[in-house]
């Protein structure tokens, strides 16, 4: 009886292949639960980042809708886009407050009523220089003036608001005008040494940028100097054969004006500080933005072009709700992460640009394009990279300072977001 008892001990070899078949389930289940807890990590640590990003792309994608619309017969004209864009834009931001109870959504808090207004009237002026380079500029050469911002901005602090400005951001800001000449590329100065001449002809395009390789073979001397058209030395590809030297420089000028306009913009948010919520500014500025377009429609007498197509109903809606979405993904990312890397995923804007430049316009950038590019974006990273640095002993005041000046190369509508954002660690309160 005991040496039977002994045996019924034993363990069978159906309970050890049992066993074993339970360790390697053990084992997987460990190592699928260790992958899913990296993975979630793994999230967690770059929702911030890919929230940036994924605002960048709708910037891109806004601003593409924008240059479509400007290509078509008729053109969809700057103040009426400023007006659709901003309309929308008005309508979420006053929506949200009310639904949130935000006080006085309409007018904002008292008090700070008139900065708002005049943060509104210069803020047009940021949005409408980008919109109206894109008719003359390529996408990413438009896009890339924006980053000339945050260093003017810089410059405004030190001079309004008392803030310091260093050898590093005046160094980098007159740097950044060398890239501007190489994307306004004025004839003055390199003449028309960039234009290539293929057997003594130059090849136009036509209104959307695509090479006419069978009817716009032009001789070069049946043209005048101000309908010679740019053409990169290694691409066939260009702007619309009306786009003159003239008219990019005049579309260069415009630009500028509008980072100052941005520039205006974000000191005057700057000194608002905390006492309005950032969608009273954001309210602000796309009120005043619809009221200032309308004036300007009027003033100009320039007819209003009606979508004859639902393509074009399209873009113009979604230049409104794609511009909002990206305002909401850069505040969702710029509450997660720090300022370096925050920085880094806003400029990939630049990356998007150039991208859908290519795939919907046909645009590869000239030499000269691709240098002053890298010398502007160079130049407003070096000065955020540095300035973060420079912060890091304050970290709340640091990180609001180094990411604002992160956002401050994308034009207005960015930087509305990081208004909140003061000692002691505030973050923008939109969602």
């Amino acid at each position: 009886m005991a040496l039977t008892s002994d045996y019924a001990l034993l363990p069978s070899e159906s309970d050890a292949h049992n066993d074993s078949a339970l360790d390697s389930t053990k084992r997987n289940t460990g190592k699928l639960a260790s992958f899913q807890f990296q993975l979630s990590g793994l999230y967690n640590r770059n929702i911030g980042l890919l929230s940036i990003v994924a605002s960048q792309v709708f910037l891109a994608l806004v601003n593409v809708a924008v240059k479509q619309l400007n290509v078509i017969d008729p053109p969809v004209p700057t103040f009426e886009l400023i007006l659709i864009r901003m309309a929308i834009t008005y309508l979420f931001s006053v929506t949200y407050m009310k639904f949130m109870g935000v006080d006085s959504p309409f007018l904002g808090p008292k008090g700070v009523r008139l900065l708002l207004m005049f943060r509104g009237f210069v803020g047009f002026f940021g949005i409408f220089g980008i919109y109206f380079a894109l008719k003359y500029l390529s996408l990413s050469d438009a896009t890339v003036l924006t980053f000339l911002a945050p260093l003017c901005t810089s410059i405004t602090g030190a001079l309004f608001l008392g803030e310091y400005v260093g050898r590093k951001e005046i160094f980098a800001g007159v740097f950044s005008l060398v890239g501007v000449i190489f994307i306004a590329r004025p004839t003055s100065l390199f003449g028309h040494s960039h234009i290539p001449i293929i057997n003594g002809t130059v090849l136009l395009g036509n209104s959307t940028g695509v090479p006419l390789v069978s009817e716009a073979l032009v001789n070069l001397t049946s043209l005048s100097n101000d309908t010679l058209i740019n053409i990169s030395n290694s691409t066939l590809s260009m702007l619309p054969p009306s786009v003159t030297p003239t008219k990019r420089l005049i579309a260069v000028g415009v630009s500028l004006l509008g980072v100052m306009g941005a520039t205006g913009a974000y000191t005057t948010i700057r000194a608002i500080g905390t006492r309005a919520h950032a969608l009273h500014s954001m309210a602000a500025y796309s009120s005043i933005s619809v009221v200032v377009s309308a004036i300007g429609l009027i003033a100009t007498h320039t007819p209003i072009v009606i979508p004859t197509s639902p393509i074009w109903l399209l873009l113009l809606l979604e230049i409104g709700v794609f511009g909002f979405c990206a305002q909401i993904f850069l505040t969702l990312g710029l509450q997660r992460e720090t300022a370096s890397r925050g920085t880094l995923a806003i400029y990939t804007l630049i990356v998007f640009t150039s991208l859908l430049d290519r795939i919907f316009f046909h645009a590869v950038p000239s030499l000269l394009s691709i240098m002053g590019t890298v010398i502007i974006v160079g130049s407003a990273l070096y000065v955020a990279v540095t300035k973060q640095n420079q912060n890091e002993s304050e970290p709340s005041k640091g990180n609001v300072n180094a990411r604002r000046s992160a956002a401050g190369g994308h034009g207005v509508e960015q930087e509305i977001l990081l208004k909140n954002m003061e000692e002691g660690g505030r973050e923008p309160a939109i969602a």
